[in-house]
C-alpha cells in the first residue's frame, strides 16, 4: 500500500485541531441555554453527527447510479466506505439525541416520527453491510449494493423531512417554524459554535472517508489475489 499523502496527513491533524476548537466552542463559548441549561450543549454535535451521517447516506446513492453506469468496482468501494463511516456518526447522533433528550422530554427514548424514521435509516444500512457479506462475488455484490443504497437513499429525505411532515415533539433546528413544534432560536454566540461545528464534523467526514477508500483499496486488491489463487 503506497505511503499515507501529505495531503491526508495534514487532514488528519486539520481534523484534531478543529474537534478541539469545536468543543471549546460547543461547551464553554456558547452561552448556556435559559430554558433546557447546560444539557443543550449536546446539540451541537447531535445536529453536525446527523448532518455528516445523512450526507454520506446520499453520497453513497449517488455512487450507487454511478458505478451502474460504469461497472468500475472503485464506486463499489467509495459506496461501501461512505455507509460504514455515516453509520457511525448517525448512531452518535441517535446517542447524543437520548442524551438530549432524557432531562427534556424526561425519557431517554420515544416513538417520535424523527427519532423512528431515524432509527430505519440505521438499520436500514446497517442490514446493507450485514448482506453484503454473504455475496463472494464482488460484481454481484457491488450491483446489489448500487440497488440498495439508491432505494435507501429515499429514507434519507424522509428522515429531514419527518418534523415538518408530521407532528412531532422533535424541535426545527434550520426553517420556518410549523404547527406547536418547537423552533430553537440562537443567539450570535450559538451560531458560530453550531455552524463551525458543522463545517468541523465535515472536515472530519471527509478526513475519514479518504482513509477508509485507502484500506479498501487495499482490502480489494487482497481479494483480487484470493480470487486469482482460487482459480
Amino acid at each position: 500500500m503506497k505511503t499515507k499523502p501529505t495531503a491526508l496527513k495534514s487532514l488528519d491533524v486539520l481534523s484534531l485541531i478543529l474537534l478541539a476548537i469545536a468543543t471549546y466552542l460547543a461547551l464553554v463559548f456558547a452561552p448556556t441555554e435559559k430554558v433546557m441549561g447546560e444539557v443543550q450543549r449536546v446539540f451541537y454535535f447531535h445536529v453536525a453527527t446527523a448532518w455528516v451521517g445523512l450526507l454520506g447516506f446520499v453520497a453513497a446513492g449517488v455512487t450507487g447510479v454511478i458505478y451502474l453506469k460504469t461497472q468500475n468496482l472503485k464506486w463499489d468501494l467509495i459506496e461501501e466506505a461512505a455507509v460504514e463511516i455515516s453509520l457511525v456518526f448517525f448512531f452518535i447522533a441517535i446517542v447524543l439525541g437520548s442524551i438530549w433528550a432524557r432531562p427534556i422530554w424526561n425519557t431517554w427514548w420515544t416513538w417520535d416520527p424523527r427519532l423512528t424514521s431515524a432509527s430505519i435509516v440505521e438499520l436500514i444500512y446497517l442490514a446493507y453491510l450485514m448482506l453484503r457479506q454473504g455475496i463472494d462475488d464482488p460484481d454481484r455484490r457491488a450491483r446489489f449494493g448500487a440497488v440498495y443504497t439508491l432505494v435507501g437513499a429515499i429514507s434519507v429525505p424522509i428522515t429531514f423531512l419527518s418534523i415538518r411532515m408530521f407532528r412531532t415533539i422533535h424541535p426545527i433546528v434550520i426553517g420556518t417554524q410549523g404547527g406547536t413544534q418547537e423552533k430553537i432560536g440562537m443567539t450570535g454566540d450559538m451560531k458560530i459554535a453550531f455552524f463551525f461545528a458543522l463545517f468541523t464534523f465535515t472536515v472530519i467526514f471527509i478526513d475519514l472517508f479518504w482513509n477508509r477508500i485507502r484500506l479498501g483499496q487495499l482490502e480489494q486488491k487482497v481479494e483480487q489475489l484470493k480470487l486469482k489463487v482460487m482459480e
